[in-house]
C-alpha cells in the first residue's frame, strides 16, 4: 500500500501545482483528471500496480480505501498513470493568482498571461523537484495544462511529463477543503 499512497500523492501534488493559476477561474470545486508518464516507466508500473491492488481487495477494505482517498479528493483515473484531483479554490487563491500546493516548500514564478496561455515554473525542496509547464484557459470553468517534473525516485533522476485538464464542478466545496497558500 506505501506504493499506492507514494503514487497518488506524487500525482496530487503535480496536478494541484497550477490549481491557483488562472486570473479569470471561478472560485469552487474542480476536478483535475492527469495523465502522467515517466522516462523511466517506473511511475507507470507503480501507477499499475497500485491499481491492481486496489481491485484485488475485498469489496468492504476497497471501499475503505477509496472513501478515505475520496476525502482526500483523489481518486484513481482511467489507464496506468491517471488520477482524478478534486481541489477546492477560494476565492482569494483565485484572485491572488499564484499557485497553490499541498506540501514540501516550493517557489513559484508565473509569466503574465499572453491570451489565453501562462507559462509557470517551480522548484521545491522538499520533495526535491523542479519543473515548468503551460497552462491553456479554455474558459472560466475549464483548462488544459502540460507540465515537466524533474525529481528522484529510488535514487535516480526522473523526469516526468503530466497532461492535465482542469473541469470546474460546484460553487461550493463540500468536503473538500482548500489547499494550503504558499509563503510570501
Amino acid at each position: 500500500m506505501n506504493k499506492l499512497h507514494h503514487v497518488l500523492i506524487t500525482a496530487a501534488l503535480a496536478s494541484g501545482a497550477v490549481g491557483a493559476t488562472a486570473q479569470t477561474m471561478k472560485p469552487g470545486l474542480w476536478e483535475i483528471n492527469n495523465k502522467m508518464t515517466s522516462s523511466s516507466g517506473e511511475m507507470e508500473k507503480a501507477m499499475a500496480e497500485a491499481q491492481k491492488q486496489l481491485a484485488s481487495m475485498p469489496p468492504d477494505q476497497r471501499k475503505m480505501m477509496e472513501d478515505m482517498m475520496a476525502k482526500q479528493g483523489v481518486g484513481m483515473g482511467k489507464g496506468a498513470g491517471s488520477t482524478a484531483v478534486k481541489v477546492c479554490m477560494t476565492k482569494e487563491m483565485v484572485e491572488r493568482n499564484e499557485v497553490a500546493t499541498q506540501q514540501g516548500d516550493c517557489k513559484h514564478t508565473t509569466s503574465p498571461r499572453t491570451g489565453n496561455t501562462m507559462k509557470f515554473s517551480f522548484v521545491c525542496t522538499r520533495p526535491p523537484s523542479n519543473g515548468e509547464g503551460q497552462v491553456t484557459f479554455v474558459s472560466p470553468e475549464a483548462y488544459a495544462m502540460k507540465m515537466t517534473l524533474n525529481t528522484t525516485a529510488n535514487g535516480k533522476p526522473e523526469k516526468m511529463n503530466m497532461d492535465a485538464t482542469g473541469k470546474f464542478l460546484s460553487a461550493e466545496c463540500g468536503a473538500i477543503k482548500p489547499m494550503a497558500m504558499p509563503k510570501k
